[in-house]
């Protein structure tokens, strides 16, 4: 069971677990990894951290926000209508059609990357969104008032 992605993930080409999490890690990037916590944790350190989580958004961004993330750039490929209060969600849609198919649910569009926008061009872009949030704009999701039902905390066990 820990070896099957979702059904959605699945539907997206997936065949393993593992090809999720080699795309999870290579969006880390090249930068240093600075600490490893456990689920929910209180995250102290400063930089690149990971959480051990698992992939179901919901609980997955609960432990993120229980560790006391304030803002969160979530990612999406197949489009996830989801919130996570009190912590505003920055949707970011990895292609062009999930974007244009949930404009009024996704924050940005990432998928413009394979169109020919750089990627230091985009990390401006989230750069900037990421402020702009932190500084009272709301997301998306807020407006559509998601995120009352999204808390989560991992269940001992199966998640399915």
């Amino acid at each position: 069971m820990n070896n099957n992605p979702s059904p959605g993930n699945k539907l997206g080409g997936l065949t393993t677990i593992l090809e999720k999490s080699l795309g999870a890690a290579a969006k880390g990037g090249t930068t240093t990894l600075r600490a490893v916590y456990h689920y929910a944790e209180p995250v102290t350190a400063k930089g690149f951290v990971f959480m051990d989580t698992p992939g179901y958004d919901p609980v997955s961004a609960t432990g993120q926000v229980a560790g006391g993330a304030n803002i969160l750039c979530f990612t999406t490929g197949r489009g996830s209508a989801y919130g996570n209060k009190p912590t505003p969600s920055i949707k970011l849609a990895t292609n062009s059609v999930t974007y244009q198919r949930m404009i009024d649910d996704m924050d940005l569009n990432c998928g413009d990357i394979l169109e020919g926008v750089s990627i230091e061009a985009k990390g401006e872009e989230i750069f900037h969104t990421i402020l702009r949030v932190a500084s009272g704009e709301r997301t998306k999701s807020e407006d559509l008032g998601y995120g009352d039902n999204e808390f989560v905390p991992w269940q001992v066990g199966a998640v399915m």
